[in-house]
């Protein structure tokens, strides 16, 4: 365990932790600088670590600063001892991984905010997927419908913005445990009754692992 670079990133925070808290009121030269820095230490500590940092919408909030993987389970290990050497931060939010977001009723009413990468735009609320079950198999494969899939097949990036969305759905963690193959394909214009939004798959997910606990799959 790399302890000493452990101690170095969270020194480097602590004594900066007013900066980075106000860091949306920055100029842009001090947010690169800190940016960079941030990330530096970080991956001086791990290599495949990555952080967020989520600012509060209330007067109040703390801001959250979430360690992620990246969906990566070698490095799952590094997340969880990272946050758990954390020194005590009164004014921040300190989360190992990506969680759930809670923004699932502004979804069902198709009020969220889209999701903007380039030039792909796309809105979980008007996702849907079929999951494909194999017995034995705790994962599961899953198809994905999209509206424009047919505009944006050709899209390196398009499966990386899906998976982006997924993970803020379910969590990084839950991703990872639980879905192995996204395939992607056009939105029929004949809705199947059997597709689900994709805003449900964690319910969905939920529903499927106790049935499988009470050994009725």
């Amino acid at each position: 365990m790399k302890t000493h670079e452990i101690k170095l990133f969270w020194e480097w925070f602590y004594c900066n932790e007013i900066t980075l808290r106000t860091l949306r009121d920055q100029n842009l030269k001090i947010q690169k600088v800190f940016i960079y820095w941030l990330d530096r230490h970080l991956h001086n500590y791990c290599e495949g670590l990555d952080c967020i940092i989520i600012f509060p919408e209330k007067v109040g909030d703390k801001p959250q600063f979430v360690i992620s993987a990246n969906g990566n389970p070698d490095y799952f290990d590094q997340v969880t001892t990272l946050a758990e050497y954390a020194p005590t931060l009164k004014h921040w939010k300190i989360i190992p991984f990506i969680q759930p977001s809670g923004d699932i009723e502004n979804m069902e009413a198709g009020l969220d905010k889209p999701y903007v990468f380039k030039d792909i735009i796309l809105k979980a609320s008007e996702l849907k997927f079929t999951p494909l079950e194999y017995e034995n198999e705790k994962k599961i494969d899953m198809i994905v419908y999209l509206k424009d899939f047919t505009v944006h097949c050709k899209n390196s990036n398009l499966l990386q913005v899906v998976f982006i969305i997924m993970q803020d759905l379910i969590g990084e963690k839950s991703l990872f445990q639980n879905i192995n193959f996204v395939e992607l394909a056009q939105l029929p214009n004949d809705m199947d009754t059997e597709m689900i939004h994709l805003y449900d798959l964690g319910f969905y997910l939920d529903e499927l692992n106790k049935r499988k606990s009470n050994g009725k799959i």
